[in-house]
């Protein structure tokens, strides 16, 4: 190799070594024996720094993510929940935030121990219906409702503040804190909220308790329906029984009158007739074949056995 190559080759590595790109996204901070060198260099292009004796250190310009751990936290009407949270926060100040906690894990213990301690303080100044509602729906919810559905008190608390107002106070209590760290905290959610187990189970039997009295309200509202269908129906059954009845009699009595019309017209076109064949109704009637009839000499079935006018079917 010759001997002019290898002085360019060096040349060129010292030469690279002392340039660096700093991406769109990304600012810098250039140390030298592990201390801060300048200002942060936050514009996006080449940049030059000393070989070998300066280090780069790269930070993200772009908006970051936290999330914290589900933490139990008492309300001021004493009601323990666990509360999730999540934060978008960004690196404002590069050279702050080398000197004070180095990197993004150093950070993210930093906004552990701020924004835990800020959420636990707010959300115990305020009770519960505080962190679950947003705004106040009394009044919409009332005139959204039929006038004979009952709402339980304790559903209708107007608010006084609101998650929103309590999200807002999180905000600008955690702020300043972390931006001692070079860290502009941008904005914080509750991402999500639930019970303890005990007082889970309250709430739960408390809605239980609530529904099932709506339920029997309907139920007994239905009963009351139903026993009024019943009685306007037994009425209507005993109208229409009472009326069939009527028309029965009236058609049993005429039938009764035209029968005795007939009976008295052929009694008197042949009474003689008429009393033999009433006799032999009689005689019809009578049941069984074992039957033993007695007769008497004054009576109409022995006069008229006598007479030969029907022969006898049975032995006196």
């Amino acid at each position: 190799m010759n001997r002019r190559v290898i002085p360019l080759i060096l040349l060129g590595i010292v030469a690279l070594s002392g340039v660096y790109i700093v991406d769109e996204t990304e600012q810098v901070i250039i140390t030298q024996f592990g201390k801060p060198v300048g200002a942060a260099v936050t514009e996006a292009g080449i940049h030059f720094k000393l070989p070998f004796l300066q280090k780069v250190h790269r930070f993200e310009k772009r908006l970051l993510e936290w999330d914290g751990y589900p933490e139990e936290v008492p309300t001021l009407d004493k009601t323990f929940l666990f509360v999730d949270t999540t934060a978008r926060w960004r690196i404002s100040d590069p050279l702050l935030f080398f000197q004070t906690v180095r990197n993004e894990r150093g950070a993210h213990t930093r906004l552990d121990d701020v924004l835990d301690s800020v959420v636990r303080n707010v959300i115990t100044g305020y009770n519960l219906i505080e962190t679950v509602r947003s705004k106040d729906r009394v009044a919409d919810a009332l005139s959204n409702l039929p006038d004979d559905v009952i709402v339980a008190p304790e559903f209708l608390v107007s608010l006084k503040a609101g998650r929103e107002v309590l999200v807002a106070d999180i905000l600008a209590q955690a702020a300043p804190s972390v931006a001692a760290y070079g860290i502009e905290l941008i904005d914080i959610r509750i991402k999500h909220l639930n019970y303890v187990e005990s007082v889970r189970f309250k709430v739960y039997s408390r809605m239980i308790s609530e529904r099932e009295r709506i339920a029997e309200k309907f139920k007994s509202e239905g009963r009351g329906e139903a026993a009024k269908i019943l009685g306007d129906m037994e009425k209507e059954l005993l109208i229409i029984q009472s009326d069939a009845y009527r028309r029965a009699e009236e058609i049993r009595g005429d039938a009764d009158g035209e029968s005795t019309t007939i009976y008295a017209e052929a009694y008197e076109a042949d009474p003689e007739f008429y009393k033999f064949w009433r006799l032999l109704q009689v005689y019809e009637a009578m049941p069984g074949d074992n039957l033993t009839l007695l007769l008497t000499t004054d009576g109409a079935f022995y006069n008229l056995i006598q007479s030969g006018t029907v022969a006898p079917q049975s032995t006196p």
